[in-house]
């Protein structure tokens, strides 16, 4: 047992020391590289700055910005973030964020003119106003209580009324018609909501390098909000595997001011304007943002224009036959459509890196030739106008206009048809029947169950909760154009719920388009050999549905008149005051006081006609009156008029009326 026992003792012993060892050699060893590890791993966010420049074919200029950081994820509950915006991240981990969108738009995309099905438009084309949707990682009990929440903590970050989103009759909860996964989404829209700098200066600071420097210094207040169009977007995604991922894009559409280059003019007045990024922001690129893994600015022709120079036999290098690029580009890459039968697109890129202080980048072009083209088209242009006269019932119409359908027919799963999504929102007080849809193609009436083949419709609730209409239309291949029509009564408004300025009236938000057979997409491919790195070109690889949204719709309700009021409580609080200042001065008056003051006001009024009298005696007998004092009190009547003094008035009365006497004898 002894033996056993001092075995067991010397086991043990080892044991500790051992432990000992192992524990030392972990904390001083294991830990610091874990601790390495970990910080590496938080290096790891990216951030990456584009420009992209496009001319468009009404002689304007686009310009994106898109700016992209990504949070790789952290092993533990929460992290130090070196590149990803604070802010953010505590949006997304309180609000168990999936995927959010925010867009600020002042003006409405022309997709005629500036395109309609190109991967750039389907991205970056947003309705006037506000738009925010959003998709959480919680029950979906609990969607509605959080999305009241996010719109007030967006509202005090971007200095917005985006918190005027929280009421149930401001948002919605599509089913499939805004996305297909929308379970646990929520829309809202606020379009009258204005769009100005107090906006953009806190969608700047999320920024590393804010607008000090890279591409956002080229953001100029003034040119930007000159432009005819911009729209100012952030995204969010947040995933597990992949972490958070935040890009902030900015969209405008510019007029440069026309340069005068020898054959800049013709007498037809086709040639676009040359210009360049100082004449467009009135800036120039001076390096890239210290921050930034990549920084750089493309130049993209479209397909219809790159054509038009394939014709003239000019090849794509920087100096042709056709235009002029003001630097010469670092890659020169094709973009191929995804549709048969089409010209390829060129793209040419600028590296800001190579840009300093003492060598400004300012990329430009200038034409040659005069060129006409036009911009890709959307399968159907779709528009939306109200019909109805007076302050009680109206129509809502939606018109489908035919263009280019066959040559995305092919794309499409039915061979003969293309499918068409309407996803549209109503406020409560535009009271919609739905039960009155029709539907006309090219002049006929239709049967609902022919064009219609799945329908969701959410009828509005009285400042409850807003209408929503899901509707997927099927158009045949030799359609030209069609028109959807739906009835509504307007309602009316508790006197608190109209707005300041009730007589503009009251706007209903844009409604969706969606062609669910019809993708829009790009694939790269360069001219030399060069890997083309780009954070903003693999969007547009990706499979984008076409989809355009309709106009705006400003609807007039019966108003108060809000003048009438004004009028009466400006009469009513005459009357009060007049009646409570009179009662108050009755009130308030004492008799004796009163009586006291009216005493002292009549002596005072007698002891100055002595006074007066006095100075005229001391003046008749060439005397100087004597200095009163303050102390004394004024000469009664008796010891003033004395005989003397009596006398000398009789005298000069008599002497008065002797000389008007013989004035007039005389």
């Amino acid at each position: 047992m002894a033996e056993l026992r001092r075995r067991f003792s010397t086991f043990v012993s080892v044991f500790i020391i051992f432990f000992f060892f192992f524990f030392v050699f972990f904390s001083a060893i294991v830990l610091p590289t874990l601790a390495s590890v970990g910080d590496l791993v938080e290096l790891e966010e990216e951030f990456t700055e584009e420009l992209l420049l496009k001319p468009l074919p009404d002689r304007k200029v686009l310009a994106h910005f898109h700016f992209e950081i990504l949070a790789p994820p952290s092993p533990v509950n929460g992290r130090h973030h070196h590149l990803f915006p604070k802010a953010i991240a505590q949006l997304v981990h309180k609000f168990q964020i999936r995927e959010l969108e925010l867009s600020f738009t002042q003006g409405r995309w022309n997709y005629e003119r500036w395109g309609g099905s190109d991967p750039l438009s389907m991205a970056n084309a947003k309705p006037p106003g506000v738009e925010l949707w959003a998709t959480f990682h919680r029950p979906e009990s609990e969607i509605d209580h959080t999305w009241k929440n996010l719109t007030h903590a967006l509202s005090g970050l971007f200095c917005s009324s985006i918190n005027f989103l929280e009421s149930s009759t401001a948002f919605s909860a599509p089913h499939w018609g805004f996305q297909p996964n929308s379970s646990v989404l929520r829309y809202g829209a606020l379009p009258r909501e204005a769009v100005c700098t107090e906006n953009l200066t806190p969608w700047l600071k999320l920024l590393p390098c804010r607008d000090r420097a890279g591409v956002a210094l080229l953001l100029n207040r003034p040119s930007i909000y000159r432009g005819h169009y911009h729209s100012q977007k952030l995204r969010l995604i947040s995933s597990k595997l992949t972490g958070v991922k935040l890009e902030q894009t900015l969209t405008i559409v510019l007029h440069p001011s026309v340069e005068r280059y020898g054959l800049d003019s013709f007498s037809d007045g086709s040639t676009q304007p040359s210009w360049s990024l100082n004449s467009l922001f009135k800036q120039q690129l001076m390096g890239k943002c210290a921050l930034a893994k990549d920084s750089r600015v493309l130049f993209e022709l479209e397909h219809d224009l790159a054509s038009q120079i394939d014709e003239t036999e000019s090849d794509y290098t920087w100096r042709n036959a056709a235009f002029e690029l003001s630097t010469m580009p670092d890659r020169v890459a094709r973009v191929m459509k995804s549709l048969p039968n089409q010209d390829s697109s060129v793209l040419y890129g600028f590296e800001v890196s190579k840009s300093s202080d003492s060598m400004p980048m300012d990329v430009g072009i200038k034409w040659k030739l005069p060129l006409i083209w036009s911009s890709s088209h959307a399968p159907v242009y779709a528009s939306r106008f109200l019909m109805g006269s007076g302050n009680e019932r109206g129509s809502i119409a939606i018109t489908f206009q035919s263009s280019h359908l066959d040559e995305w027919l092919s794309t499409g799963s039915d061979g003969c048809a293309v499918h068409a999504v309407v996803f549209q929102v109503v406020p409560w007080y535009v009271k919609v029947y739905y039960h009155t849809l029709n539907i006309f193609m090219d002049g006929k009436r239709q049967t609902i169950s022919d064009v219609v083949k799945r329908m969701k419709i959410s009828p509005s609730e009285d400042k409850l909760s807003p209408g929503t209409m899901e509707l997927m239309l099927e158009f045949p291949c030799d359609m030209q154009s069609a028109t959807l029509t739906l009835d509504f009564d307007k309602g009316f408004l508790h006197v608190d719920e109209y707005p300041p300025d009730a007589n503009q009236g009251f706007d209903i938000p844009s409604a969706l388009i969606t062609y669910p057979d019809c993708y829009s997409s790009r694939s790269y491919q360069t001219v030399d050999t060069s890997h083309f790195k780009s954070s903003l070109l693999p969007k547009f690889k990706e499979g984008n549905l076409v989809q355009s949204y309709t106009e705006v719709l400003l609807v007039p309700l019966t108003t108060p008149d809000f003048s009438m009021p004004y009028n009466v409580i400006t009469f009513t609080c005459t009357i009060l005051a007049l009646y409570f200042g009179s009662m108050l001065n009755v009130l308030r008056r004492r008799v004796g006081e009163e009586e006291r003051l009216s005493k002292s006001k009549a002596s005072e009024r007698r002891g100055l006609i002595p006074l007066l009298l006095l100075k005229l005696s001391s003046k008749l007998r060439g005397k100087r009156p004597e200095t009163m004092q303050h102390s004394s009190p004024l000469p009664s009547s008796s010891s003033f008029f004395g005989p003397k003094l009596f006398i000398k008035v009789v005298l000069v009365a008599v002497l008065a009326i002797f000389w008007n006497y013989y004035l007039k004898d005389s």
